[in-house]
């Protein structure tokens, strides 16, 4: 399993992939984006994780997501997604 610092180099190893199409991209970048909203649930919710940057990587998965065209997931734009 991906630690949080080994996020920003998977999801950059996702985006220059040449073998991946966009939406085989767009799904792996999804399913990091996932892990990471779980790795900061779980940082929000005990005083023993630490951030480690998740915002900012979690913002950069978006940028990625958002340059290749992909439309937000529903369940990220309700009040109570984190």
């Amino acid at each position: 399993m991906e630690t949080a610092n080994d996020l920003p180099t998977r999801m950059q190893d996702i985006v220059n992939d040449e073998n991946l199409t966009k939406d085989e991209k767009i799904e792996a970048l999804r399913g990091l984006y996932d892990h990471a909203r779980g790795e900061q649930r779980a940082a929000s919710e005990s005083p023993m994780i630490d951030d480690d940057g998740l915002n900012d990587t979690l913002r950069n998965i978006e940028k990625a997501l958002a340059d290749l065209g992909a439309k937000p997931s529903a369940h990220e734009n309700g009040p109570a997604s984190l």
